[in-house]
C-alpha cells in the first residue's frame, strides 16, 4: 500500500463527499427538509459533528477497501467501486429511512439517487489519486 496516496485521498474523498454533501442536503434539499420540520431533532445542529466524524471514518475505510482490491484500471474502475458501494450503503440505507420514519417516498428515492452519484465521484477520485505511477 501507497501509504501517502492513501493518505491523499482519504483526505480528498472526506473534502469531496462533505462538500457534495453540503449541494445535496444543503441546497438542492433544504426546502424538502424545511417541510419536514417536525420528523428531525430539534437539537439536530449541536450533533453535526457525528457527521463529520462518520465521514472521515468513512472517506479512509472507503479508500482503504479500494485499495485492496485495486486493479490498476483507470476511472473505470472507480467507477464500478462506487456504484457497487453505492449500491451497498445506499439500497438498505436510503429506503430502509422511508420504512422507519414518515418521509415521503421521493425524498428517499432523492437519497438513493444523489447518495448513487456521489458514491461514483468518490470512486472516480480515489481511482484518479491511487493510479499507477
Amino acid at each position: 500500500m501507497n501509504v501517502k496516496r492513501f493518505i491523499i485521498a482519504s483526505i480528498v474523498v472526506y473534502i469531496v463527499v462533505q462538500v457534495l454533501d453540503f449541494i445535496i442536503h444543503g441546497l438542492i434539499l433544504a426546502d424538502t427538509y424545511k417541510t419536514l420540520a417536525n420528523v428531525w431533532r430539534p437539537d439536530m445542529m449541536s450533533l453535526v459533528w457525528i457527521f463529520y466524524a462518520a465521514g472521515l471514518v468513512f472517506a479512509v475505510l472507503f479508500v482503504y477497501i479500494f485499495i485492496k482490491g485495486y486493479e490498476g484500471k483507470g476511472i473505470l474502475e472507480g467507477v464500478r467501486y462506487g456504484a457497487i458501494m453505492g449500491l451497498f450503503m445506499n439500497v438498505i440505507g436510503m429506503f430502509g429511512q422511508y420504512v422507519m420514519y414518515p418521509i415521503p417516498f421521493l425524498l428517499s428515492l432523492q437519497w438513493f439517487i444523489y447518495g448513487m452519484i456521489e458514491f461514483i465521484i468518490a470512486g472516480m477520485v480515489v481511482a484518479a489519486i491511487y493510479r499507477p505511477e
